[in-house]
């Protein structure tokens, strides 16, 4: 009785570890632009998958964020909240507004 009440515990122990990753929590980015002529966002410096969140304040203005990989964006017109599960690789990213990239824009690097 006790090998198989030490067996079925193992296996249940082996099940949770092997379901850790499942419930992991995928980090959370947050961007903004507007109002006004802002754009900011938290800048990573590690690799991985990642939920970006941008919140849009202006209807003039977008958020883009493009580098290796990923070039996802919110429209000129819209507003409010627009999530995207991105994949951050080694390399250099930037995000602009795209009427205006010369004056909003930020860049970052994931090493």
């Amino acid at each position: 009785m006790r090998k198989r009440t030490a067996a079925l515990v193992l296996a249940a122990i082996g099940a949770a570890v092997l379901a850790l990753p499942i419930f992991a929590a995928t980090p959370k980015l947050a961007g903004t632009v507007g109002p006004g002529f802002t754009i900011s966002m938290k800048k990573p410096t590690k690799a991985g998958k990642y939920t970006l969140v941008i919140s849009d304040k202006s209807s003039i203005h977008n958020f883009r964020l493009k580098g290796p990989g990923v070039n996802v964006a919110t429209s000129v017109p819209a507003t409010g909240s627009k999530t995207f599960k991105i994949t951050l690789k080694k390399g250099k990213y930037t995000f602009l507004c795209d009427p205006h990239p010369t004056s909003m824009v930020g860049k970052f690097t994931i090493k």
